[in-house]
């Protein structure tokens, strides 16, 4: 007996020591964490006598994600940026944007050592180029860099049940702003009620992100980001940004992804925008 209880007691001994090594070895990792990847794709047709018929044609396109991460003991602070533009062209007509985007986010989350934590954050998003409206014979812009611009600020409570996956629920003030009276009847920031065209509409209400990855295999990586805004005044009237990367890594340089958005705003448009890119090309890593 007193073999055995000498036996567990060496056992319990060694594993505890096993542990304690395991914990000395991967102490919290605190401190920046930083990532930059670009990505240049380019696609081009040319047909000479098409006995079939079609034209030439190219497509280009430009994407740099960035994230910046400052993880401490008591605090995250998370910082991403994107920006993405692509151009089309087609036999003789000019060539016209397919997709343009720049974006920012800032979250800072306090920890309090549990599942929920106080968070603050702040995004912006615009676009780069004039964007028009074509018809046979002319073009009429629509849209340029700040015209228009959303931002929203929010502070709540964030829950991160695993690593991968996180969401947050807050309180948030929405601005939507245009900086040519031009557009400010498109983007609804004029009050029609006043003589003054107003140049900002802004609303209070609620916010939900929920952000998601997953490493479906070694070289193949999905990512969805759910963005949800609701007025207090009408809570059945949801604005909703989801965006959907499912990226593939064929070498060191080549990837190929399909990127899948969904935007809807009632006060820009009744009807929901959906973007879809398929795109491969060069991608090199900057930080």
């Amino acid at each position: 007996m007193k073999k055995l209880l000498l036996l567990f007691f060496c056992a319990g001994v060694l594993t505890q020591a096993a542990v304690a090594q395991d914990d000395a070895k991967e102490p919290p990792k605190y401190g920046w964490v930083n990532e930059m990847v670009g990505n240049l794709n380019f696609t081009q047709t040319s047909i000479d006598n098409p006995l079939q018929g079609g034209e030439d044609s190219w497509n280009t396109q430009l994407d740099i994600n960035g994230k910046f991460v400052n993880d401490q003991k008591k605090y995250n602070w998370e910082n991403t940026a994107k920006l993405s533009y692509g151009q089309s062209k087609i036999g003789d007509a000019s060539a016209r944007k397919s997709s343009d985007e720049i974006r920012f986010e800032s979250v800072y989350t306090h920890k309090l050592g549990v599942y929920v934590n106080p968070y603050v954050a702040g995004t912006a998003q615009s676009q780069i180029a004039s964007g028009y409206a074509y018809t046979d014979d002319s073009k009429l812009e629509i849209s340029k860099f700040l015209n228009p611009g959303f931002f929203t600020e929010s502070l709540g409570l964030g829950y991160e049940p695993m690593k991968n996956l996180k969401t947050r629920l807050g309180l948030a003030f929405k601005q939507t702003m245009v900086t040519d009276e031009v557009f400010a009847a498109r983007y609804s920031t004029d009050d029609v009620a006043t003589e003054k065209i107003e140049k900002i509409r802004s609303e209070v209400g609620m916010e939900s992100v929920t952000d998601f990855s997953r490493k479906v295999s070694e070289n193949i990586v999905y990512t969805t980001k759910l963005s949800l805004f609701s007025t207090l005044n009408a809570l059945n009237e949801t604005d909703v940004r989801w965006d959907n990367l499912l990226a593939a890594k064929v070498s060191k340089y080549v990837t190929v992804s399909f990127n899948l958005k969904v935007f809807y705003d009632r006060d820009i448009a009744l009807k929901r925008e959906i973007q879809q890119v398929l795109a491969a090309g060069l991608s090199y890593t900057f930080l």
